[in-house]
Order: structure tokens, then sequence, then C-alpha cells
């Protein structure tokens, strides 16, 4: 990759040379996530969390060409944007697509415009020396609920395997996913699940799977621990953070099962499958909840981020005590 396509913004520079640790945001939450204008005011909330816990936020998309690690306000405008009427201000004739990890140099040699999934944004903020470091997003992609006949499994499972040095924050997987067998690719890979503040998988917009974790921390001082531990020990891949959606915006996890039931039927009827699927079906999810879900997974994504910059700026005071 040549040098010229990874750039710093001016913040992120600015904060690597006053030590003040960075938080890694993906961008397809922006663009393909959530609608319009939630979504911009979703972006902006997490950014604001992040620097009121003293870290710096680093959202990540790629950008006529360039990785960029930071954008300015009229960037994540224009990427909010993607998902708004064409006469929303910000909206512009750039192309925005949905970028994998193995999207990427595609994207690069075109001079394209993308915005970065979980695999996308855990690769590039390695590469870029972002590692060891922390990442928030909502729910993590993973094995499909007809992956069976489909094969129909995220990259997000494969890079968090080799995601060396990053903690990712998240309140668990899309509920659309098979969670157990999502958890349990996550296992043979080798990658941590932690709880925080809770025993149990959370189920992303639910506060609840029924699927039990192993391990658990309660404080952001013992996260950074148990992260500085996997490091020293030279364990590779990511470790995988999960709290549960704030209650007071959680969804009754009947409901969301009976959503995601009609989602899914909807789906296969359409014959929807690959990067549109999960769009099409969280979309789906939001309509037969009457917006719940839009409100916990805009909860979730603001909380997540607060507690990863929470994280980070304790990692640093633990790496000191060291």
């Amino acid at each position: 990759m040549h040098a010229r396509s990874i750039v710093r913004s001016l913040q992120v520079d600015e904060a690597t040379a006053r030590g003040t640790p960075l938080v890694a945001l993906e961008s397809t939450v922006i663009a393909q996530g959530l609608p319009w204008p939630e979504n911009l005011e979703t972006a902006r909330a997490m950014e604001a969390v992040v620097r009121e816990a003293g870290a710096e936020p680093s959202t990540i998309a790629v950008l006529d060409g360039e990785i960029r690690l930071g954008l300015a306000p009229d960037e994540i405008l224009e990427i909010a944007a993607v998902a708004a009427p064409r006469t929303a201000p910000g909206a512009g004739p750039r192309p925005w697509v949905k970028a994998n990890r193995r999207d990427l140099s595609a994207i690069v040699a075109a001079g394209g415009c993308a915005a970065t999934t979980v695999s996308a944004t855990l690769w590039i903020a390695r590469r870029a020396g972002l590692a060891p470091g922390v990442m928030a997003t909502g729910g993590l992609g993973g094995v499909h609920r007809d992956a069976g006949t489909t094969f129909d499994v995220s990259t997000d499972l494969d890079e968090l395997a080799r995601a060396d040095g990053m903690l990712v924050v998240c309140s668990g997987m899309k509920s659309i996913l098979d969670l157990p067998a999502t958890l349990e690719s996550l296992e043979t890979r080798g990658v941590p699940v932690v709880g925080y503040r809770t025993g149990e998988l959370p189920g992303f917009v639910a506060r609840t799977s029924g699927l039990a974790l192993e391990h658990r921390v309660d404080s952001p001082e013992e996260v950074a621990r148990l992260v500085l531990a996997h490091r020293s020990l030279g364990l590779p891949g990511a470790v995988v953070l999960v709290q549960p959606v704030p209650e007071a915006d959680a969804i009754d996890p009947g409901l969301l099962a009976r959503a995601i039931d009609g989602a899914l039927a909807e789906a296969r009827r359409r014959g929807i499958s690959g990067k549109p699927l999960t769009p099409f079906l969280l979309g789906a999810v939001r309509d037969a909840t009457g917006g719940q879900s839009l409100r916990a997974n805009r909860s979730l994504l603001v909380a997540n981020a607060r507690l990863a910059g929470e994280v980070a700026l304790a990692m640093v005071g633990v790496r000191a005590d060291c």
C-alpha cells in the first residue's frame, strides 16, 4: 500500500503527540447502519463521549482513495448524508460503498469512497499503528442463521482472530445472527469474549441472550489489566468486551425475536443476501418494533464509545504502574 493511502487527521496527530489514547470508530454504522438524521447525531455523540472520557476518537473511512484516521465534521456529515434525501445538507455526488477488509485494495486503487466495517476498521487501525488500541462499535458480525447452506459468515470473525493488540467494545453480535454459532466460532478462533458487569452475552438491542460467558470484569481498570495480560503473554487476536444496552432503552427479547423472524422470512422471499442483507434486516426489525430497535442501537453505540474511552484512559494508567 502506498504511504499516501493512509492519512491521519490533525486532531489524531495532536492527540498522539500529547499521549492521549485513541479510540477507533467504524463508519458503516453512519452510512448504512442508521437512518438519517439519527446517524449523524449518533456519530457526533459517539465522538463527544470519547473525548469526555479523556481519549480522542478516530473515525475511520476511505475518502477519494485515501484511508482516513480521524474525520472532520464536514466529512462525517458527508458520510451520514449517504442515508439522507438528496436535498439534505452535505448530500453530494460522490458514491459511498460499504467496505470489508477484502474490499480495501480495490477501493483505494479506484480512488473511491467507502465506509468501513468492523473488519476493515480493525485492519486499518493496526496497519496505521493504533495497536495496541481500542475500538468501539455496536454489534459484531458473525455467523448468519442459514450459514449451513449460504456459508454467510462475516469477515469480522477472522479479523478479530488476527487483530493482535486490539480491544473491541460492543454489545455482542447483531441479534439477526446465529448467536450460539458465532460465540462458538470466536472460541474456536481463540478470541476471548468478556462480559462488562455481566455474566451473559448481551443480545445486542436486548440485554440478554441466554448464553453464558466464562469471564467477567467490572471496571475499566479490570479491563485494562486483562487486555495488558493478554498482550504480555503474546496471545494473538483481539479481546472482545461486551456490555448490555442501557436498560432504559433495551427491547423485550420476545418482541425482538418475532421481529427478526419476520425480517428473515421477508429477506428470503425477496432473495436478499450478501452485503445488503444486514442493512435490510436491521431496517425491517426497526420497522417491526416501531423504532424501538433504533433507539436501542443509538443508545448502545454511545454507551460503548464512552466505555471504550474510559478503558483507553485506564490502559494508560495501568501500563504506567507496570
